[in-house]
């Protein structure tokens, strides 16, 4: 028997060939804890697409012989779970894309990537294709190892939890990720982490509650200096030429700065721009480091850390977006071969509070780069 740890709470899998039928029963039975949703009500919203059934559900959620759903069906699961509205009334319906807002978009899109990545396992096994061992060929985000790997976020400083009823403890609506800081970068990467390593327990931590075990597993940190405090230590551990200056208060935006050899200091700072009075983000900086774990040196640190949230979500999704991952990946592999430690220095656009992808191969998507001078 596999577990997964997603904060507090642990799932059960019962291994590979089962895991994209458990998945789609813990969306039904989990995803929404007040709302039951049976295979019949799946079953008649998914209708609307085309014709499904109760058996038909129940073989895509079997735990013996699990059969494979095509894709058009993982996307009207990732459409109808991508917002609550789907079960507002009964009965329940496929809220249609041209309708859903940015974030349910956006979670809509999180959602059907991990289930094709799922889908795409289990048809290694159903065809009898040997299961991807390279991890060029898995992505960089796959941890052949198998050890585990934990997620390290900081949490949201007491006076912002404080503008917030969910984020407050001692009441019923209380939710323990709304304390989270970077939580769409959170969401984001751990999904497609767990994807990629099903056999690997992926844990999610504040960066204040690790305990000793954390630090010696394969850790990803998301967040700068500013908050997450494993950031900010395990950046003064490492000897590169790029260091963070934090926010002091909303009128100093902070910013990375690069020592040359010429004991010169270059600071690369967000843009930001005063809009009707409002100070709004256009361009963010962001760090991305992947080295060698200081507390074990047989495992892997990684560093995703922007001055604003939007640069954190911008450089994860360098490694996640479905359109750039692949590409970007290859670049790192090009650019620092066999190399234990490197980092690059990135611009994150901003356009209309949305954050647009950025794409290694365009130099002027990158602002620095180290070890300098490989080819």
């Amino acid at each position: 028997m596999l577990k997964f740890t997603e904060g507090c709470a642990d799932v059960a899998v019962t291994g590979d060939s089962h895991l994209l039928a458990h998945r789609l029963r813990a969306l039904r039975e989990e995803h929404w804890p007040d709302v039951t949703i049976t295979q019949s009500d799946l079953a008649q919203a998914f209708s609307a697409d085309k014709p499904a059934s109760v058996p038909l559900l129940s073989s895509w959620e079997s735990r013996s012989k699990p059969k494979t759903p095509p894709l058009h069906r993982l996307v009207a699961y990732a459409t109808f779970f991508a917002t609550k509205r789907s079960v507002e009334q009964r009965p329940y319906r496929l809220i249609p894309p041209d309708e859903l807002t940015p974030d349910e978009l956006r979670h809509r899109e999180e959602l059907l990537n991990e289930l094709t990545d799922l889908r795409a396992a289990a048809e290694q096994r159903d065809t009898g294709t040997p299961p991807l061992q390279d991890r060029a060929n898995r992505g960089f985000w796959y941890f052949d190892d198998r050890h585990v790997i934990t997620i390290v976020v900081a949490q949201l400083p007491p006076d912002m939890r404080a503008q917030m009823p969910y984020a407050d403890p001692t009441q019923p609506d209380y939710v323990e990720l709304y304390t989270y800081a970077d939580l769409d970068a959170l969401i984001e990467l751990h999904g497609h982490i767990r994807a990629l390593n099903p056999n690997s327990q992926v844990n999610f931590r504040i960066a204040s509650d690790l305990v000793p075990d954390d630090y010696t597993t394969h850790l990803v940190l998301l967040g700068g200096v500013d908050w997450n405090v494993l950031t900010r230590e395990l950046l003064k551990r490492v000897d590169m030429p790029v260091t963070q200056v934090a926010r002091h208060d909303e009128s100093e935006s902070g910013g990375f700065v690069v020592h040359t050899e010429d004991d010169e200091e270059r600071l690369y700072a967000p843009k930001l721009a005063k809009i009707r009075g409002n100070e709004i983000l256009q361009e963010d900086v962001a760090h991305f480091y992947r080295g060698i774990n200081p507390f074990n040196h047989k495992r892997t640190v990684t560093i995703c850390n922007g001055m604003y949230g939007r640069g954190t979500l911008g450089v994860v999704r360098a490694l996640t977006d479905g359109r750039f991952r692949d590409r970007n990946a290859e670049y790192l592999k090009q650019r620092f071969p066999g190399l234990d430690s490197y980092s690059i220095l990135t611009r994150v656009q901003v356009v209309n509070g949305q954050v647009v992808t950025p794409d290694w191969n365009l130099s002027e998507s990158r602002l620095f780069e180290w070890p300098e001078g490989q080819s």
